[in-house]
């Protein structure tokens, strides 16, 4: 199988990220066009989800608090059964 030049155009400071990313993972920029376009046909798609929806501020605040009630149980409340926590929710 013979390769051929492809030109792509991106923002310099998105290609700086995208070289600096894949230099770490092991690879070049061109190694993972190529590892993308194999995957889009191996699933005949785009091989992730594209979204218009991005988390807000209040959604990116209460993962941040998840994930430090996860690394302290202190945080935040806890109850002994679903009827307690409904009771407080409801108080």
């Amino acid at each position: 199988m013979s390769n051929i030049n492809v030109t792509i155009r991106m923002d310099e400071e998105l290609k700086k990220q995208a070289d600096l990313l894949f230099n770490e993972l092991g690879f070049n920029l061109s190694t993972a066009f190529n590892i993308f376009v194999r995957q889009a046909i191996r699933e005949q798609s785009i091989p992730f989800m594209i979204t218009k929806h991005q988390p807000n501020a209040e959604t990116l605040a209460a993962i941040e608090e998840v994930q430090r009630m996860k690394e302290d149980p202190s945080v935040g409340k806890s109850y002994s059964s679903a009827k307690q926590m409904m009771e407080d929710l409801l108080a």
